[in-house]
């Protein structure tokens, strides 16, 4: 049997689960797989996470290194968002130039974390126009079972949220945590049939007909949206979907607080 033959059969299995509101795994439709989050797994780090999400393994790193504000914004620091999918963490991967899916979790991710304002950018301004703060925010998929966009940003925030500007390093003051105004969490779902999921798995993913993710913060606000795949959302859907956003994304904000 070919793998497209044996992703066809599982496709319409699910779509069938998906029917009678089950899934394979057996979760809800509106329910997460486990999450672990763990702050400072990376010691050498100014700040680091590594998230566990339902066997999706994302590892972020934020370095913050002395620089130049760019000329537009010479009051302000600079953040730059890396994604990087590590061969190893699934077959699908190979070596090489990034590829369109890291591109799309950089982006995603950095849309985000920027819509949000979560980093004080000002606050990181040391001589207007001469000297400020880089903040590095780098994204490793360590083991990839699906929701890649979703377990990247929860990896971003609770670094940054961890993460401490090293002052005394480069001479400029006392070490101090990172201003973090906000902490953006996103939600992803998908459509099978006529059902909504939230949290899909790689399965899931590869049989869905269309793939919405939903950056909420702290605040009630959503702060960005990214539509994948082909299939279509209604306005209802939408909304539903962002107030499902809204409960995910606080109940994964109490966890970074507790990490």
């Amino acid at each position: 049997m070919t793998d497209e033959v044996s992703a066809e059969i599982l496709a319409t299995h699910l779509l069938e689960l998906a029917k009678g509101g089950k899934r394979l795994d057996g979760r809800g439709m509106d329910e997460l797989r486990p999450v672990k989050i763990t702050k400072g797994f990376v010691t050498s780090a100014d700040g680091s996470a590594l998230v566990d999400l339902g066997g999706t393994k994302v590892l972020c790193g934020v370095k913050l290194e002395m620089g130049s504000p760019f000329g537009d914004t010479p009051n302000a620091g600079v953040l730059t968002t890396n994604a990087e999918l590590v061969p190893l963490s699934s077959p699908a991967y190979e070596p090489g130039p990034p590829s369109l899916q890291s591109i799309e979790v950089s982006r995603v991710v950095d849309r985000a974390i920027r819509a949000a304002e979560a980093v004080d950018l000002a606050g990181l301004s040391v001589v207007p126009g001469e000297k400020c703060w880089i903040c590095y925010v780098d994204i490793h998929i360590l083991d990839d079972l699906g929701n890649l966009i979703d377990a990247a940003l929860l990896a971003a925030s609770s670094a940054l949220s961890a993460a401490v500007l090293p002052a005394k390093r480069f001479g400029v003051g006392e070490d101090a945590p990172l201003t973090v105004k906000h902490v953006p969490i996103e939600t992803t779902f998908v459509r099978l049939g006529e059902s909504l999921l939230v949290d899909p798995t790689s399965e899931e993913e590869a049989a869905c007909q269309g793939r919405l993710t939903i950056a909420t913060d702290e605040e009630g606000n959503v702060c960005a949206m990214q539509k994948g795949k082909v299939g279509a959302f209604s306005p209802q859907d939408v909304v539903s979907l962002a107030e499902r956003a809204q409960a995910h994304g606080d109940r994964l904000r109490a966890l970074i607080r507790e990490g």
